[in-house]
């Protein structure tokens, strides 16, 4: 994995800007993994992507994420922070575990960001897991009525085998003590890091360029250090 360059993040932020947030996870995957094909990155288990994705922030923005969200009883800010590194180690094994669910004596894959895609174009709840089990189904698929114990059971048969699909953490309020779990999107993690870089990367070129007469790339082929002393230099 490749460390992003100032151009990749601009255009990075360029090209994802409108994109679904599924679609921005791959598309910086792809610019840091050039090696791998868009097509296989959406394949990968989502645990296996999720890792990626972790250690894609940490070696480019460092181990900590930080976040908050509100309270659902009383609309208190909850903020919390993990270490994604740490989030990473601890599941590195995860990824190359067994591939196969066996669940009501069928057998099922990990799902994938193809899948979630998929579920996505169907609003409601149940409708989209119900899509997600019938693509990951596999083998010979005989007919099968899925209630919602069915469901929360397969569900938790496949987090197990993929604890780094899905990352949720346990928040107290400190407004109310009432506690709850939220589900904690790595992606979005990682957007706003390179949303904020990106910005910040326009700001020096103006500034730059308005000082010195630059042009773009010849600003954004500076070192990261190099660039900041000159920025250093026009705010003085």
């Amino acid at each position: 994995m490749r460390t992003l360059s100032s151009w990749d993040l601009i255009g990075l932020w360029e090209r994802g800007a409108d994109f679904h947030v599924l679609d921005r996870g791959l598309l910086a995957l792809s610019a840091a993994m050039p090696e791998v094909s868009a097509a296989g990155l959406a394949d990968w288990p989502l645990g296996h992507r999720n890792k990626a994705l972790l250690d894609l922030h940490c070696s480019n923005f460092g181990p900590a994420l930080e976040g908050w969200t509100a309270c659902a009883n009383c609309g208190e800010k909850m903020e919390f922070e993990l270490n994604g590194q740490e989030l990473a180690d601890a599941h590195a094994h995860a990824i190359h575990a067994e591939q196969t669910v066996r669940f009501k004596g069928q057998s099922f894959r990990l799902p994938t960001s193809r899948d979630l895609a998929e579920a996505a174009l169907h609003p409601d709840a149940e409708t989209a897991a119900l899509t997600i089990v019938e693509r990951c189904r596999t083998g010979e698929k005989t007919t099968a009525d899925w209630n919602g114990d069915d469901l929360e059971g397969l569900g938790n048969a496949l987090a197990a085998a993929d604890p780094l699909a899905e990352v949720r953490i346990a928040l107290c309020c400190p407004g109310c003590g009432k506690e709850s779990e939220e589900t904690i999107e790595i992606i979005s993690f990682l957007w706003t890091e390179i949303e904020a870089r990106a910005k910040r990367l326009f700001w020096e070129v103006h500034a730059l360029a308005r000082e010195y007469g630059w042009a773009e790339s010849e600003i954004l082929s500076l070192s990261p250090a190099r660039r900041a002393l000159y920025v250093g230099m026009v705010q003085a």
